[in-house]
C-alpha cells in the first residue's frame, strides 16, 4: 500500500513555473530553423526521425536563397535611360593644374553622375505617357468632332470640352497659369474674369468699362496684369486693383518671365518695356524704332522677346541692350503672329503673304515653309509640339511641324462661332483654349501637354501653404535681368577680353605684375655653399628657364608674321593674272 500513497504525494506536490524561453531572432540559426528552411527548400526529401546532430550546410556551387541575395548590388541603368539626363561633356583637368583646382574637377564629375544616375532612376517613377488620336483605316482625324471625342473618353475627360457663350464683350484673350490650374479671360470691351476651369468655380468677374487690349497672368494665380486703353493695371484674385503703373501706356501686347519676374510689354507706340515684379520698378525702356509692336512672344529657353513688325522682320530684344540682339527677314508682308518651342530650338511665323514658316534659331534658317490660303492670326504651340493655326472662324492644330517630312494635313481641326481672337495651350492638360467674339471654347487636343509635371516647380496640386512657400523660394532664386543673352551657356564661360584689359590696368596701377613668376632665390645653406660665387652659379643654371617662354612666344609670332605675308603675296598674284574678261568665261573652265 506504500506505492500508491507515493504516486499520491507527487502528483500532489505543487510544480515549479516553467522559465521563460529567450526570444529567437530571425538571424541567429539554430537546428529546428535550419532543418524547416532546409525542409521548404526541398520538400520530397522529408525526414521522419530528428537527426540530434549539430547544423553542417554543405558548400555546393549553388547559393541558399535564404541566405544571398540572388540580385547583389544595383540594379544597372539603361544606356539610353542614362545619355537622356546627361549634363554637357565632362571638365577635364588641364595640364599643370594646383591639386585644390583637380579636387574640385573631380568632386564635380562625381556630384554629377550622381545626379545622372538618380535622375535615370526615378524617371521609372513617372510611367504616364503622351498619346495622340489615331483614326481608323482611310480616316482622318481632322474630321473627327469634339462631340465625339467627349462622347468617347471618361466623364472627366469628357468635361474638358465645354463652350462660355459670351457675346456682349467679346472677342476674348486667354491666358492659362503656369500649373494649368486657372483660367483668366479678358473681353475687347471691359470684361475681365478668372476661373478654376477644372471646377467651374468662378474666382472673381469684373467690368473694367475700358478696352482691354491684353491679360496675363503673374508670378501665381493670386495676381495678374491686364492692359487696358491707357495705363497698365495689376490686379488680385479677388478682383482688387493693386497697382495702376502709368508709365507704361497704350500696352498691346503682354509677356511674363517667371524666372526673372520681369513683365514685359510690348506698346503702341514702339516701345517695349520690363517691369520688375517683386521690387515694383523699371527695369529697361527701349525704343524700338519700328512702329507698332502687337506681335510678341518670348523664348521659354533664354528669355529673349521675339517681336514682329510690319516690315516682315522678326527681332530678338534683351533688356540689357538698346539694340536688336538679332533681325530676321522672315516674310514679305507684316507678321501677324509668331511662337516659340519650350527648348528654345524652333520659331514658328505667320505673315500677311499667307505662308507659315518654321526658323531653327540655332541656326537662324527656315526649315519648311507652308501656304494657307487664308493664312494665320494666331499660333501657340503645346509642350510636346503641337501646332495651333487659327484662320478666321477655324482652329486647326498640326502634328511633327519641323519634322524632316513637310506636313500635308492638320492632326485636328474645328469651327468656333466668331472670330478667333487668341489660342493658348493649357499645361499639363490635353486641353487647347480659343478665345472668340462669341466668348470661349475648350477643346480637347489629346497628346498635347506633358503628362508628367515636376512638382517643386509647378504643382497643379499644391495648397495654398505650399504655394506661399514655393514663392518665398522662388524670390530668393530669382534670376537678374543682366544674365538674360542669346547663349545662356556663355555665362559659364571666361570673358578672355575683359580678363586681360583688367590684368592690364592692374598692373599699370600696382607698377608691377602680380600674376608674374617670382624670380628664382636660392636658399641659404651653410657650410660655406652659400657665398657668392656659389648662389651666381646657382643662378645661372635656372636663367635659361625663365627664359623659354620669352623665346616660345617670339617664335610663334614670328611665324603667323610669315603665314600672313605669304597669304598676302599669294592673294596679290591671282588678283594680278585676272582680268576684267574673265567674268565672261564658264564657271567649269
Amino acid at each position: 500500500m506504500a506505492a500508491p500513497v507515493a504516486d499520491t504525494a507527487k502528483s500532489a506536490h505543487v510544480e515549479k513555473k516553467n522559465k521563460k524561453k529567450p526570444v529567437k531572432r530571425y538571424w541567429e540559426v539554430t537546428e529546428e530553423t535550419g532543418q524547416k528552411r532546409q525542409d521548404q527548400d526541398n520538400p520530397d526529401q522529408t525526414t521522419s526521425t530528428k537527426d540530434t546532430r549539430p547544423l553542417k550546410i554543405k558548400k555546393t556551387g549553388q547559393s541558399q536563397s535564404w541566405k544571398n541575395d540572388p540580385f547583389p548590388g544595383e540594379a544597372p541603368i539603361p544606356q539610353k535611360q542614362l545619355q537622356k539626363f546627361q549634363r554637357g561633356a565632362k571638365h577635364k583637368v588641364p595640364a599643370g593644374a594646383h591639386g585644390k583646382l583637380k579636387e574640385a574637377i573631380v568632386w564635380s564629375k562625381t556630384v554629377s553622375e550622381l545626379a545622372q544616375k538618380q535622375a535615370a532612376r526615378y524617371d521609372l517613377l513617372l510611367p504616364e505617357d503622351a498619346g495622340f488620336l489615331e483614326g481608323d483605316d482611310d480616316e482622318d482625324t481632322c474630321r473627327i468632332s469634339q462631340e465625339d471625342i467627349a462622347d468617347a473618353v471618361d466623364i472627366t475627360s469628357g468635361s474638358k470640352y465645354f463652350n462660355l457663350h459670351l457675346t456682349q464683350f467679346g472677342p476674348y484673350r486667354v491666358d492659362y497659369s503656369r500649373t494649368g490650374r486657372h483660367l483668366l479671360l479678358g473681353g475687347r470691351r471691359g470684361h475681365v474674369a478668372c476661373i478654376d476651369w477644372q471646377t467651374k468655380n468662378l474666382t472673381c468677374e469684373m467690368s473694367v468699362m475700358e478696352t482691354v487690349n491684353d491679360v496675363k497672368w503673374l508670378h501665381t494665380e493670386a495676381m495678374f496684369a491686364v492692359a487696358q486703353k491707357k495705363w497698365l493695371y495689376i490686379y488680385d484674385s479677388k478682383g482688387t486693383e493693386l497697382h495702376c503703373v502709368k508709365k507704361f501706356n497704350d500696352v498691346l501686347k503682354m509677356q511674363f518671365l517667371p524666372y526673372h519676374f520681369l513683365l514685359a510689354t510690348a506698346s503702341a507706340t514702339g516701345f517695349l518695356q520690363y517691369l520688375d515684379v517683386s521690387v515694383g520698378k523699371e527695369i529697361a525702356a527701349i525704343c524700338t524704332k519700328m512702329g507698332r509692336l502687337d506681335v510678341m512672344s518670348q523664348n521659354p529657353y533664354n528669355a529673349v522677346i521675339h517681336l514682329g513688325h510690319p516690315n516682315g522682320t522678326v527681332s530678338l530684344w534683351s533688356p540689357n541692350q538698346k539694340e536688336p540682339l538679332i533681325k530676321m527677314l522672315c516674310h514679305r508682308g507684316a507678321v501677324r503672329s509668331l511662337t516659340v518651342d519650350k527648348t528654345g530650338t524652333y520659331m514658328v511665323t505667320s505673315g500677311l503673304d499667307r505662308k507659315l514658316k518654321v526658323y531653327d534659331i540655332r541656326a537662324f534658317k527656315p526649315l519648311h515653309s507652308y501656304f494657307l490660303p487664308a493664312g494665320a492670326s494666331c499660333l501657340s504651340l503645346s509642350q510636346k509640339g503641337l501646332l495651333s493655326a487659327s484662320t478666321g472662324d477655324v482652329v486647326q492644330v498640326y502634328q511633327n511641324v519641323w519634322g524632316g517630312n513637310p506636313v500635308s494635313k492638320p492632326y485636328m481641326a474645328h469651327r468656333v462661332r466668331g472670330q478667333v481672337w487668341g489660342v493658348a495651350y493649357c499645361p499639363f492638360e490635353d486641353v487647347l483654349g480659343i478665345g472668340h467674339g462669341q466668348g470661349f471654347t475648350s477643346m480637347i487636343i489629346p497628346g498635347a501637354g506633358e503628362p508628367n509635371f515636376d512638382a517643386l516647380d509647378t504643382n497643379p496640386y499644391r495648397s495654398a501653404k505650399q504655394r506661399q512657400e514655393w514663392e518665398v523660394k522662388a524670390l530668393l532664386e530669382k534670376v537678374q535681368p543682366e544674365l538674360i543673352s542669346l547663349d545662356p551657356t556663355q555665362l559659364s564661360k571666361v570673358d578672355q577680353g575683359s580678363f586681360e584689359q583688367r590684368h592690364k590696368e592692374r598692373v599699370e596701377v600696382l607698377g608691377y605684375d602680380p600674376l608674374a613668376k617670382e624670380k628664382f632665390k636660392p636658399r641659404t645653406k651653410k657650410k660655406g655653399r652659400s657665398s657668392a660665387g656659389a648662389i651666381e652659379k646657382r643662378k645661372r643654371k635656372v636663367a635659361h628657364e625663365d627664359q623659354r617662354d620669352v623665346i616660345r612666344q617670339t617664335v610663334e609670332e614670328r611665324m603667323e608674321k610669315e603665314k600672313q605675308q605669304k597669304e598676302k603675296s599669294s592673294e596679290s598674284k591671282e588678283l594680278s593674272k585676272k582680268s576684267a574678261l574673265d567674268r565672261f568665261r564658264k564657271q567649269g573652265k
